[in-house]
């Protein structure tokens, strides 16, 4: 019988999968994905199959037994179901884990031992592992003999130099884990392998990915290898993203609690779910909204954007010691030409020259045939990359 790999992404408000089947190829082929959106608020299903067509969709109220654990429990039966009505037998399930520390360098079986030492980063991820991990323990518990695989995006950034991953605090603090970490780095490693087939020789040199989402950050790679990335201890460092600030004074933290009055918790909301783009423009965390509004905050919140994009890829091409290559990638990075422009247009002192055509068009290549440094458009496919690791560690 065929067999077939799960992918689950799991946050606060949904839950992602994709199912995978020609697996011991090269490239596994998706078969069918979706999510559960609005869990806590009006949970909604929708599935698709490897064409993008929508199969089936259903909504639940808001309800106490709706839960993280429950939606899970139905979306494993819908998986068994259909992948049954293929012909399909799971290998096992992949799961995206935002932090691995400095002792996952590499994905891994989950067992008891890992999902303990897993647990053990929460306070290093507390908005995101949790999250990681409650699919992970919810599996288990329906069956146990499941084979489940936990890959980090932490782990692509662990080739980053020592130097690269410390702060300037006392060595004690650096020994109990507060150093750079980097995140997206399952986005990163599908990116590096893609552009080897795209642009073999820029893939060779000093690669810049701009992975510009809701989350958005920026990595440095050189041979396909990161280097240095513009997120650090947390999910938050770098890049304005949709609703967390990026780039922010410690002092600013300081100021809030003594001069404010805020709690940590109060602090933490803040910083996670009201600063960004929706703090800046207060209409919204989406690009698309603020591209379209007249509103001077929203232009504000767009330029701020922007500034810090052109402020990090100055950062990560002196890290490099230049650049033969500007690689945008998720949601904004692949649909917004108006930010990959005025990106392209603030890197014409590093040697790009953008082909306005090519972007206005979305092409993969969109730099000019004459351009000394290379800018390309390349979806990102975290679940892919997320299979063929679970494949390599099953098989």
């Amino acid at each position: 019988m065929p067999t077939c790999i799960s992918v689950v992404n799991s946050g606060s408000s949904s839950i992602k999968f994709s199912v995978f089947d020609n697996v011991e190829a090269e490239t596994p082929r998706l078969v069918f994905g979706g999510q559960v959106e609005g869990i806590g608020v009006a949970p909604r299903f929708r599935a698709k199959n490897g064409q993008g067509e929508t199969i089936e969709a259903q909504e639940w109220e808001n309800t106490p037994d709706v839960d993280h654990e429950s939606l899970m429990g139905f979306i494993t039966g819908w998986i068994r179901e259909n992948r049954q009505r293929l012909g399909l037998s799971l290998m096992g399930v992949g799961h995206r884990v935002v932090h691995g520390g400095e002792v996952y360098t590499s994905p891994v079986r989950v067992d008891e031992g890992v999902l303990a030492a897993l647990e053990k980063f929460i306070p290093l991820a507390p908005l995101h592992q949790p999250h990681n991990l409650r699919p992970i323990r919810a599996i288990a518990k329906l069956d146990p003999n499941i084979p489940q695989v936990a890959c980090f995006d932490t782990a692509f950034h662990r080739t980053n130099p020592p130097v690269a991953q410390l702060f300037a605090l006392p060595r004690h603090m650096t020994a109990e884990g507060i150093r750079r970490y980097g995140f997206h780095g399952l986005s990163y490693e599908y990116i590096a392998r893609r552009l080897r087939v795209l642009s073999p020789e820029a893939a060779k040199g000093r690669v810049v990915v701009a992975h510009l989402g809701s989350g958005a950050s920026m990595c440095a790679l050189r041979d396909g290898q990161s280097i240095a990335s513009t997120m650090g201890f947390s999910a938050m460092d770098g890049l304005p993203m949709g609703t967390r600030p990026g780039n922010l004074d410690p002092g600013v933290v300081l100021y809030l609690m003594e001069q404010k009055g805020l709690a940590p918790d109060e602090v933490a909301d803040m910083f996670y779910k009201r600063s960004g783009l929706l703090g800046v423009s207060g209409i919204s965390n989406d690009m698309r909204v603020l591209l379209e509004s007249d509103d001077p905050h929203a232009k504000e919140a767009i330029d701020l954007f922007v500034y810090r994009i052109r402020r990090e890829l100055g950062s990560l091409t002196a890290a490099l010691g230049g650049l033969d290559a500007l690689v945008f990638t998720a949601g904004v990075g692949e649909n917004a030409p108006a930010i990959r422009a005025r990106v392209g247009e603030a890197a014409c002192w590093l040697g790009l020259q953008l082909d306005p055509a090519a972007n206005r068009e979305g092409r993969a290549k969109i730099s000019r045939a004459d351009s000394p440094v290379e800018a390309w458009v390349v979806p990102t496919n975290e679940e892919l990359m997320i299979a063929t690791h679970t494949r390599n560690i099953l098989l």
